[in-house]
């Protein structure tokens, strides 16, 4: 199914002649439904969509190399429904009036862009609204390429975007969106476009770009690009390996720096950079220093990258991720607990290695952000808020984004429960990582849920805020930056009750953009109910906020927090000889410490053999 731009023309004009068509391209990431039905949006979004920027640069380049002809003019339009109220009407309009004079509804393509699982319905009712309207629509993302991808014949609600008359696109656009384009100009859209074992290799390949007046829409004006796809490991909660495949691609530094320059350019420099595990990249190293190398020339790049547990192995990764720009660090910790690593198949992640690892990265100062996922078989409500105490005393992470175990299709969880028959929760828009959604061994749907608000709760207490600060201020990180995390996090939590990765800066709820199957309030009922619920939360975070800055102000003049010291920061040594609970939870932290201890002797008997053989040489 791949197409060279060299090989495909959708229309042969006239040579020399003007545009005389117009092609309207809307690019539209949609949001979800919050548990009462409404569109969960903001008036600036936390996360920029990179599926978004990845298909308008796209869009972009097909413009620019004139894929649809000479004659013909591709418009674009871009949409995070996270940070905007899609203007259905407008949309209708401009691609009525391009198609005016040619067959109903080839004016463009309506595409729905990096569709998530939990955004599939809300995706389903924008694309019925645009069909029903007589527009084309084609829906990609991870939802449409990991069922694709993972499950036998056509997932049930692939089936009804077809019978819809909405097009499928399951993989990467970069060398096959010509044709798509191309199809949709001339009225042939397929119904699915299968390209998932026809991976794009990314050097040189078109890079991720978004428009100034779109990037404001996101907090701290943050843009996003990914370096590199596909990841190594295989971790079974994961879409990723299945879709973007296991062996890992890369952009170059000449890549990168043309991208962040055109971005320099619109006064654009703070980046999501979304690669799953940057730590694998193996051009990691070019591109951290082509970085630091425009950070020298005045380009004050800030970004947030995603790595592994294992990143501090790497010799010079951390000091020059910090030397390029980087001030915010995720890492997927997932569990301290090794027989739940082994249960999600995060082999890589040994619980040795924690401690070394976070306190490399706060010496950089890093703010660090870790992942960790509740609900797997053997957990329950007391050993989960053990757990959480365990890595508040003796891991020295700053931020914990918690999601509860979530089978996501595209994932080897999703795969091994729907091939078993096992029963999982039919409607989509709960799998947000953070409802529950299928049934625990141990825990009703109830208690899971609980213990879910319970562990944020638990976790973002004052006391360990007050902890983190101290670790701060002795590490010579500003608290300030702890106060913006903790805060920003756990409001997203406490009082909106949305997933931080969901969240942003004063929501809005717009009365008639509701679930289909739901039905309209009466707008006595609504708008004061919205009110009240809008003074209430943002009450609660200012409260919050306030009390947070009091500690704050308290730890910063204190004398005492210079020189702070707990379990989390004492320098590890020998971490596999050391006495923590973390090492003492069950036989299998007690098997992984032994196999650490194991190896490290191992390591000592080799060094000690080499420089025998050394001197032994020398003499």
């Amino acid at each position: 199914m791949s197409v060279n731009a060299d090989q495909h023309s959708a229309v042969s004009p006239s040579p020399g002649r003007a545009p005389q068509r117009k092609f309207h391209v809307t690019l539209i990431k949609p949001s979800h439904y919050d548990k009462d039905g409404y569109v969960i949006q903001w008036w600036k979004a936390w996360i920029p969509s990179n599926s978004l920027a990845a298909l308008y640069g796209l869009a972009l380049d097909i413009e620019d190399r004139k894929v649809l002809g000479p004659e013909v003019a591709v418009e674009i339009d871009a949409y995070d429904e996270m940070n905007i109220v899609i203007p259905f009407k407008k949309i209708i309009a401009r691609h009525r009036a391009a198609a005016r004079g040619h067959a109903p509804g080839t004016g463009g393509l309506v595409c729905l862009v990096g569709v998530q699982s939990n955004q599939y319905p809300r995706a389903l009712e924008i694309a019925r609204q645009f069909r029903d309207a007589g527009l084309q629509v084609a829906i990609g993302g991870f939802h449409v390429s990991g069922c694709i991808s993972m499950l036998p014949g056509l997932h049930e609600s692939l089936q009804r975007a077809v019978d819809m008359g909405v097009s499928l696109f399951a993989g990467e656009a970069e060398e096959h969106l010509d044709r798509v384009f191309g199809d949709a100009l001339n009225d042939r859209l397929a119904p699915i476009y299968n390209t998932l074992d026809k991976l794009p290799g990314l050097e040189g390949a078109v890079a991720p770009f978004l428009p100034e007046r779109l990037v404001r829409r996101y907090d701290g004006v943050l843009s996003s690009f990914d370096a590199g796809r596909g990841c190594p490991f295989q971790c079974s909660f994961c879409t990723i390996i299945n879709v973007q495949g296991r062996k890992s691609r890369y952009r170059s530094a000449d890549d990168i720096e043309k991208l962040i320059r055109a971005n320099a350019a619109q006064g654009v420099v703070h980046y999501f950079i979304t690669d799953d595990n940057f730590a694998r990249n193996k051009n990691w190293e070019a591109i951290f220093d082509r970085m630091a190398a425009l950070r020298a020339e005045g380009i004050n790049i800030r970004f947030l990258i995603q790595v592994d547990c294992l990143v501090h192995k790497i010799p010079n990764f951390i000091e020059k991720a910090k030397a390029a720009g980087c001030t915010q660090a995720f890492i997927g910790l997932e569990s301290i607990n090794p027989a739940n690593l082994k249960e999600m198949k995060k082999n890589q992640n040994k619980i040795t290695e924690y401690r070394k690892m976070f306190q490399a990265w706060r010496k950089q100062q890093v703010i660090t952000y870790a992942g960790f996922i509740m609900g797997l078989p053997n957990d329950t409500p007391e050993s989960i808020k053990r757990d959480i105490e365990i890595i508040q005393r003796e891991i020295p992470v700053d931020v914990l984004e918690i999601t509860l175990l979530t089978p996501l299709p595209g994932s080897e969880d999703h795969q091994n429960l729907y091939n078993r028959g096992v029963w999982m929760d039919p409607d989509l828009n709960k799998y947000d990582l953070e409802s529950v959604t299928f049934e625990h061994p141990t825990m009703s749907a109830a208690e899971l849920q609980q213990a879910y608000w319970d562990a944020w709760d638990h976790y973002y207490s004052l006391e360990h805020a007050e902890t983190l600060m101290r670790r701060a201020v002795a590490d010579g990180i500003k608290p300030v930056r702890i106060w913006q995390a903790f805060l920003q996090i756990y409001s997203a939590m406490g009082y909106e009750r949305v997933h931080p990765q969901q969240c942003g800066y004063f929501r809005r709820r717009v009365r008639s953009e509701r679930r289909p199957e739901l039905p309209r309030e009466n707008a006595l009922l609504f708008f004061p109910k919205n009110i009240w619920r809008s003074l209430r939360n943002y009450a609660g975070i200012g409260f919050f906020a306030w009390r947070l800055h009091r500690l704050r102000k308290r730890v910063q003049n204190d004398p005492a927090s210079k020189t702070y010291r707990d379990l989390a920061l004492t320098p590890v040594d020998s971490a596999e000889d050391e006495e923590l609970e973390m090492f003492d939870l069950n036989e299998d932290a007690k098997a992984a410490v032994a196999k650490a201890k194991g190896e490290a002797e191992a390591r000592a008997r080799h060094a000690a053999k080499r420089a025998a053989e050394d001197v032994s040489a020398a003499e």
